[in-house]
């Protein structure tokens, strides 16, 4: 008997070229650095989430796909903009739904890490991204995946338009609210994932950070997203660990895994790619929300210990 066809997973989001330096310190107002050493390298979260699922679903030489990932999105009609598709294709990403805008530049990130710590800070430049208007989602693009994840570095209405259309069709969505803004009340509920830092957690539970410093702070905070309609949430605490709770009742604290942590960027997009395919490997109501969490973790912990972007996110058999 034949196999069943892979899951799909379709990612909407931003695709920028990451200029980054490494600093021997983050600077201070009016301080001029002089940089250990500069790259670019292909980024944006949208992108590097969809990188994460490509990577994270196969081989190095991209066989055996546990999945089918596809990335929607838009670049500039120029040098980053072919060079990021390029990236996407290389890591078994179909880039299909990307299009290049003439007239327009592609996203661009400029990226400080402050090498003791290997902390970023981050400014971003959305340009083409922002291109993308909520009349093109009316309906989702492209065959009906198994699952829809976005983030909120392309047009805040745009995100809201493609969950609409993506609940009316019936396909589960994992939105990872970041940079973070107040949603509508609309947007949580029948969520199937809701992914969230400290920061984005108390932005949008209206809290302070503090809030989450314990656990039963952070209980508090996860049952506000739960009586909002979220099915499935998940709070990254960085070195303290992920918390995690369901609508069934389930959750925990789970620790951080030990790593040397060399480059933060990347880390929470390989934890959304890592849990994502958790997620649709997943048979109807047979997802272990614990399990998941825990292989995040495993994956985003070597991703820190390696510097850049994509190309710290490890591949499949890298995991094995």
């Amino acid at each position: 008997m034949a196999s069943s066809a892979p899951p799909r997973i379709t990612i909407l989001g931003s695709l920028n070229m990451d200029l980054v330096s490494y600093v021997p310190h983050h600077p201070l107002p009016g301080e001029t650095l002089t940089a250990n050493h500069f790259t670019t390298s292909p980024g944006g979260k949208g992108a590097n989430q969809a990188v994460a699922c490509g990577k994270l679903s196969r081989a190095s030489d991209l066989s055996h796909p546990s999945a089918v990932v596809s990335m929607v999105g838009a670049v500039g009609a120029d040098t980053y903009g072919t060079l990021l598709q390029e990236s996407l294709r290389s890591y078994g990403v179909a880039v299909n739904a990307v299009v290049a805008r003439e007239g327009l530049k592609t996203g661009i990130a400029i990226i400080v890490v402050d090498e003791p710590s290997g902390q970023n800070r981050i400014i971003l430049s959305p340009e083409a991204n922002h291109s993308l208007r909520p009349e093109e989602f009316e309906t989702l693009p492209g065959p009906r995946p198994d699952l829809l994840i976005m983030q909120l570095e392309i047009p805040f209405d745009t995100v809201m338009r493609a969950l609409k259309a993506a609940k009316t069709a019936g396909v589960p969505v994992l939105l990872n609210p970041a940079p973070a803004q107040e949603l509508p009340a609309d947007a949580y509920n029948g969520l199937a994932h809701l992914v969230v830092n400290e920061t984005e957690a108390a932005i949008l539970a209206g809290c302070s950070e503090s809030d989450l410093d314990d656990l039963t702070g952070l209980v508090r905070v996860g049952s506000v997203f739960i009586e909002r309609g979220v099915s499935n949430v998940i709070i990254t605490l960085g070195g303290r660990g992920v918390y995690f709770a369901n609508k069934a009742g389930k959750s925990a604290l789970l620790p951080a895994t030990k790593t040397s942590v060399v480059d933060t960027t990347a880390a929470g997009d390989t934890f959304v790619g890592s849990y994502a395919l958790a997620a649709v490997a997943a048979k109807d109501g047979d997802f272990d929300i614990e399990g998941a969490v825990a292989a995040a973790n495993k994956a985003a912990a070597l991703t820190v210990a390696r510097k850049g972007a994509q190309v710290s996110i490890p591949w499949k058999d890298e995991l094995e």
